[in-house]
């Protein structure tokens, strides 16, 4: 607990580890985590900021796209200036300038099945915080195979969802349990709108599961999907189980 010694990074973290659940223990889970955050949008900036305030050692951060005018809505690390920049470059400044005590890795090429997993096994957590359906079902096989949980996230309108995906837990589905190849009609942003705080509120929750699975307190949403109506106010909790059948974990555990 070589933070311990730094007062500056004690008073940093001061208002977290005060939290009787989280204490100092937690807080050095947080430092010596490693997380993927998959996608710089509108659910992974808040991801990424939270986590670099909350002190996650690193933060391994992929996105190859370029931040653009109708992102800065909702896409809230990025600003006018960074407008075709790589998103993770004007992320990592943006959560360098929130904590310069993290370390921030960038990706700035699309992973193909083989480096995603050399990735995955490598951290704690993975989030996911991208926005189609190919690039979710290649981190979910990811990580099932190395064994690492997953927060998903996802938003589009004025509703958004939220889960977590353990693998070592042996009554965890994963994400194709819910989503197969025939339900996985693309949606976009830019051919039905969103409205950015909606995006925020999923980006954050996901960034609170992630401090927790890390730390090791309270309950993580495994076997639960949190689904969100901005427009009404409202939440409801939907139970999971696995697919016996399921084509990427109905093994895992059997």
């Amino acid at each position: 607990m070589e933070w311990l010694a730094d007062n500056d990074l004690l008073m940093r973290y001061s208002r977290q580890v005060l939290l009787p659940q989280l204490d100092v223990e937690g807080q050095d889970r947080l430092v010596n985590a490693r997380v993927l955050v998959v996608g710089m949008g509108g659910l992974g900036t808040p991801v990424a900021m939270y986590l670099a305030g909350a002190g996650i050692g690193e933060l391994i951060i992929a996105d190859y796209d370029r931040v653009e005018l109708s992102n800065l809505h909702r896409q809230v690390v990025h600003s006018t200036a960074d407008i075709d920049r790589p998103k993770v470059e004007s992320a990592r400044d943006r959560m360098l300038a929130i904590n310069p005590e993290v370390t921030v890795t960038t990706i700035t090429r699309a992973l193909d099945a083989d480096t995603l997993l050399e990735w995955v096994q490598q951290v704690t957590v993975v989030v996911d915080a991208c926005d189609n359906f190919a690039t979710r079902f290649a981190v979910n096989e990811a990580c099932v195979q190395a064994g690492v949980p997953l927060v998903s996230g996802a938003a589009i309108r004025m509703e958004g969802q939220l889960s977590v995906y353990d693998p070592r837990d042996e009554n965890s589905p994963c994400y194709r349990c819910l989503f197969s190849d025939e339900s996985a009609e693309e949606e976009t942003c830019s051919q039905t709108g969103v409205l950015g705080p909606v995006v925020g509120t999923i980006g954050s929750l996901q960034a609170l599961e992630t401090i927790k699975l890390i730390a090791g307190i309270g309950k993580p949403l495994v076997g639960r999907l949190l689904l969100f109506d901005g427009l009404q106010g409202e939440w409801q909790r939907v139970q999971l189980k696995r697919d016996p059948g399921c084509p990427v974990c109905s093994q895992r555990g059997t």
